[in-house]
């Protein structure tokens, strides 16, 4: 039985919880020194924060600096735990587990850019496809019975008919969402033949930042001409950037650029809790994590320039491959059987809090 209490923190790339009387693993990736590393958090859950590297679109580059934040705010021994190995690698997955008594896994690691994905479709679907097999095979042959798996909308593909449900048929058009089409069709075939506690969730488009101002994205910096438009922005204000590059113009919607359901950050760490309090043994949950309402590339970039302050220069160009025209979701499914909807709604506001970090940690993690 899990206890917990509320969300302490969260931000793009990272989000805390926090729990207590259980055990629960962190499938995670963090990228150091341009290096990826496969990054395991483990810690026993005896009213400790936990740490998640929970970046919806890029989920495979954290920031070890993130870490250093967190074992600042939690200086005790054994407060916070990070083991590293490779995710890849049976033998060490196998060997935390075995040296871990654990009561979840939750799953995050993936690399996660569509447009990358259309690149190199073989890193995505080992990255994301096989790797999910070797944690359910850990957790088969050491008997962890939940398992909180982080999807995306990227799933559905381009549906004809909006908003997204979780009937909506799953028709991946990029490499990146049709390896997870195939770990989610695995978490589900094996859970048949077992008594898991299975939640899968499906990312809509992520954004925002810890509210008290502690962590922020700093992605690396050759991973930018794959980012997402929130860190673009955020660039283009700070002169990192000329401008904006904007990719698309010809889609089927109202002004032409692409309509995304933005998500809060605080929002989406408010649903893993939900989550895992509601997971169920012998049952299978699947649920959109999205606001329901769509918003345009232009629009998002007009909420930019007024959260920054800056009027951001833009550059209209040709599509980039493996995008779709709208997307967004009907979150009824999960407000009804998960107590959970979207409370931090205002865009402009949410950007006004990321571009605060950015502003305050100008060199990311490092010293500013």
């Amino acid at each position: 039985m899990f206890s917990f209490y509320s969300c302490f923190l969260s931000d793009t790339g990272h989000a805390c919880f926090l729990y207590q009387n259980c055990n629960i693993l962190f499938v995670l990736w963090l990228d150091f020194r341009r290096v990826p590393v496969e990054v395991f958090g483990f810690i026993t859950c005896e009213d400790l924060i936990l740490v998640l590297f929970s970046r919806l679109d890029n989920v495979s580059r954290g920031n070890l600096g993130a870490v250093k934040v967190l074992r600042d705010l939690l200086p005790e021994p054994g407060r916070l735990l990070f083991i590293y190995a490779d995710l890849g690698d049976a033998k060490a997955v196998n060997k935390i587990f075995a040296e871990n008594a654990l009561d979840a896994v939750m799953h995050f690691a993936a690399v996660a850019y569509a447009g990358e994905s259309t690149m190199e479709p073989l890193r995505y679907y080992h990255n994301i496809t096989s790797n999910t097999l070797v944690v359910l095979e850990a957790m088969a042959a050491h008997k962890v019975k939940t398992l909180i798996y982080s999807s995306t909308c990227a799933t559905y593909g381009e549906p004809v008919k909006m908003p997204i449900t979780e009937q909506t048929p799953q028709l991946p058009i990029n490499p990146y969402g049709k390896a997870k089409k195939m770990a989610e069709d695995i978490i589900i075939d094996f859970s048949k033949t077992t008594d898991m506690a299975v939640m899968i969730l499906r990312y809509f488009n992520v954004i925002g930042s810890d509210p008290e101002g502690r962590l922020g994205e700093a992605p690396q910096p050759e991973l930018r001409v794959h980012g997402r438009i929130s860190g673009a922005c955020f660039d283009a204000a700070r002169g990192i950037i000329p401008g904006l590059k904007v990719k698309g113009i010809d889609y089927k919607t109202a002004d032409g650029t692409c309509v995304r359901d933005y998500i809060d950050v605080t929002d989406l760490v408010d649903a893993h809790v939900k989550a895992l309090a509601h997971a169920k043994p012998r049952k299978v949950g699947i649920y959109n994590v999205g606001t329901g309402k769509g918003r345009s590339v232009k629009e998002f970039v007009e909420a930019c320039k007024k959260a920054t302050g800056v009027d951001i220069k833009v550059e209209y160009l040709n599509r980039r491959p493996g995008d779709y025209a709208e997307v967004f979701s009907d979150p009824s499914k999960i407000k009804q059987e998960l107590n959970w909807k979207a409370q931090y709604t205002d865009l402009k506001k949410s950007l006004q809090i990321a571009w605060k970090w950015q502003k305050s940690h100008l060199n990311g993690y490092s010293h500013s």
